[in-house]
């Protein structure tokens, strides 16, 4: 009978390792101007970018992971940690006023992002310049993560102006400077992850990135925004000049509508891009899981917090979205 026992808690042991192994992910590293895995072969990801934390943490649970990459096949999240914002009672949740509420939200998509195998990208989701608290958060992910190979770093999410009245916007020669002080940062813990750097602009010209790039690091990718019903072909000749240049580009937000979020969507305009994007191998996430009253939310108020979500939770932009994936 001890031995009948014995056998039959050694079997439940074995089937229950078996059934809550962790999926496994290949590291990832950059050759040229694209991103490959372990054995050289190129990887192009594609998924989607939670919105911003401070205004959609319904959404910054493991249900919701787990169902994106089950039911809508994203290979990739995004989790957009809000450094600053001006939107009333949100503000006291941003990164600045909060950090321990910002490394709770993406640690949560992080550890969902692992269990469920897939990669995702830790966003510094700022417009303004603020390296000492970029520096902090960077290195508690770096020590927190070290190692595993699902996490991607983007140290900066949209560059854009350092005087809003007189619509001024950071150069690349002060976000080169920020990069290589949060790059270092993340160095100095990990040393072989990917790092997402912004570009000026909101994100949008790769072009001067391409003219001055950062040197002395391996594994550094350039983002690339852009919205279809806005950005046309001549953002797409500036993602062109800097691959020709020798930079690997990552679209780490894109949306098929207006750069405001609002307007239709560009069916057109979209497929002109994906095609694009297939076609030089860049990696993409589609903006946003979130539930607000615009074209570029992907659900709507009735989607549950956890999912899943059907059909009749999903704005077009969300229906859109799971087709693509």
């Amino acid at each position: 009978m001890k031995r009948m026992l014995f056998a039959i808690l050694l079997a439940a042991a074995v089937i229950g390792s078996c059934t809550f192994q962790t999926p496994k992910v290949e590291r990832l590293h950059v050759e040229g101007t694209t991103l490959v895995n372990e054995s050289g072969e190129t990887v192009e990801l594609k998924g989607m970018s939670f919105g911003w934390n401070v205004l959609w943490p319904r959404f910054y649970n493991a249900d919701a992971v787990k169902h994106v990459v089950q039911d809508w096949d994203a290979e990739l999240v995004r989790a957009a940690i809000g450094v600053e914002i001006d939107n009333g009672e949100c503000q006291a949740q941003c990164y600045l006023k909060d950090p321990e509420f910002g490394k709770q939200c993406a640690c949560t998509i992080v550890d969902a992002a692992i269990a469920n195998g897939v990669y995702v990208l830790v966003d510094w989701h700022a417009h303004g310049l603020h390296t000492d608290a970029a520096v902090e958060f960077f290195t508690y992910m770096a020590n927190k993560y070290k190692g595993v190979p699902n996490v991607i770093y983007e140290i900066w999410n949209e560059p854009s102006y350092k005087d809003h009245v007189n619509q001024i916007d950071y150069t690349w020669a002060e976000i080169k400077e920020y990069s290589e002080t949060v790059i270092a940062a993340i160095r100095a813990v990990e040393k072989d992850a990917v790092i997402v750097v912004g570009t000026p602009r909101w994100s949008q010209n790769v072009d001067d990135a391409a003219n001055d790039p950062i040197e002395g690091y391996d594994n550094l990718m350039y983002t690339l925004h852009f919205y279809a019903g806005t950005h046309k072909e001549w953002l797409r000749e500036k993602g062109d000049y800097a691959i020709s240049k020798g930079l690997a580009l990552f679209v780490t937000e894109c949306g098929g509508m207006n750069a405001d979020g609002q307007g239709p969507i560009d069916d057109e305009s979209t497929q002109a891009w994906i095609e694009w994007m297939d076609e030089n191998d860049i990696s993409y996430a589609f903006w946003s899981i979130s539930d607000k009253e615009e074209t570029c939310s992907m659900l709507l108020p009735s989607a549950a917090s956890e999912g899943p979500w059907a059909d009749s939770d999903l704005r077009p932009w969300g229906k859109y979205v799971k087709e693509q994936l």
